[in-house]
Formats: structure tokens, C-alpha cells, sequence
């Protein structure tokens, strides 16, 4: 190979060189955001894994033995929160227990809300008191607590009718609902790839279960 033909030779191959580093200088960007959104997937994943086991370990424990939630709804939730780490509870969580009943009247059936307790805890300042993270719950939107943690605002007196399990409970059958939200900070979001966006993960995180 003549001395010409290695100096043209050397040449492309530094041209190639070249655009090979303006190429993965373009591409970097959207394989960082790409690998980004990878990361983003798999902490929902853990983060819903999380909330549905503290979730169904919490309706467990509230209807295990007709539980007293007057005093006890607080030290459940707290027992189940706790085991909620990586997950930042403390500041992004909200777990709530809803006691529904099934009435059947006049041939209908329907799904009455007993009480509904709220993440609370005066003893230990979390929940509510120390959090402003409050989504509302999906069962029934209580508008007004108690210092315990209790919805105020259903009685003996004033059933509300829940949306849910309707046709599902017989008369005076009694079920558990906790659910549990958080709040899920994504590293990348709104970002858009010309007429693509990039899956959305949360803000709220959702998980409910039935005891």
C-alpha cells in the first residue's frame, strides 16, 4: 500500500471517528431521558408493590377480631406504615379505614359507610398533622375529622351510601376498607419526543383492599 492510499485511509477513518462522536452526541440526551424513564418504571413498580402489601396487611389487622377502631385505627396504620420503607410515608403517604355495610331495603341492595378513619397520629406527630400530602379518599370523601383521626361527619344517624361493593355485601354483612395512596416523585416528567410522550407514573400511587 502506497503512502498516498495509508494518508487517505487514515483520513476517513478520522472523519468516521468524527461523525461516530457527533452522533452519540446528539443521541445522548434521549438515551439518558430513556434510561431516566427505566429507572422511573421500576421505582412504580416497587412503590405499588409497597402500598398494596401495606394495604392488605392494614385490612387484615383492622378486621382481625372486630378491632376497635375508636382507639386502635392509629396503631395499625402505624404498624403497617412502618414497614413501608424505602418509601418516604412519612411526608407522602395517606392510609385510610373505611367500615362499610351492606343494607337491603324495599328489594335494593346498597353499601352504607359505617366510620372512616384517617392517618392521624397525635401520640407520634404523623399522618395528617405532619404531612400536607391529603388526597381524598375514593370511598367517601370525609369533610370533616376528628384530633383522633375520625370522620366526623358520618353518625349513627346519617348512613352515607358508598360507590362501592354495591349488590355485593348482604344485609348487615361488615367489610374492611383501607386504602393507601402516595405521593410518587418521577425523575423525568412531561417530556415529550416529537408527537410521543413519555409514560406518566402517578402523582398518586393507589392501592385499596377489601376485608
Amino acid at each position: 500500500m502506497t503512502y498516498g492510499a495509508i494518508t487517505t485511509l487514515h483520513k476517513r477513518r478520522g472523519r468516521e471517528r468524527g461523525l461516530a462522536a457527533v452522533e452519540l452526541a446528539l443521541l445522548m440526551p434521549m438515551l439518558i431521558v430513556l434510561a431516566l424513564c427505566a429507572i422511573d418504571g421500576a421505582r412504580a413498580l416497587q412503590a405499588n408493590i409497597i402500598i398494596t402489601n401495606i394495604a392488605r396487611e392494614g385490612a387484615n389487622l383492622a378486621s382481625r377480631g372486630g378491632a376497635d377502631l375508636e382507639d386502635e385505627s392509629q396503631d395499625i396504620i402505624y404498624a403497617v406504615m412502618s414497614s413501608a420503607p424505602p418509601l418516604n410515608v412519612n411526608q407522602q403517604g395517606m392510609m385510610y379505614i373505611t367500615r362499610l355495610m351492606g343494607v337491603v331495603a324495599n328489594g335494593a341492595t346498597s353499601t352504607v359507610v359505617l366510620d372512616q378513619y384517617r392517618w392521624d397520629d397525635a401520640a407520634r406527630g404523623l399522618g395528617a398533622r405532619k404531612s400536607s400530602y391529603q388526597p381524598a379518599s375514593r370511598i367517601y370523601a370525609c369533610t370533616s375529622w376528628t384530633s383522633a383521626g375520625k370522620c366526623s361527619s358520618v353518625s349513627s344517624t346519617k348512613r352515607t351510601t358508598a360507590a362501592v361493593l354495591t349488590g355485593k355485601l348482604d344485609d348487615g354483612e361488615i367489610v374492611y376498607v383501607v386504602e393507601t395512596f402516595y405521593k410518587f416523585d418521577m425523575l423525568v416528567s412531561a417530556f415529550t419526543i416529537r408527537e410521543n410522550a413519555l409514560p406518566t407514573f402517578g402523582p398518586d400511587l393507589y392501592s385499596m383492599s377489601v376485608f
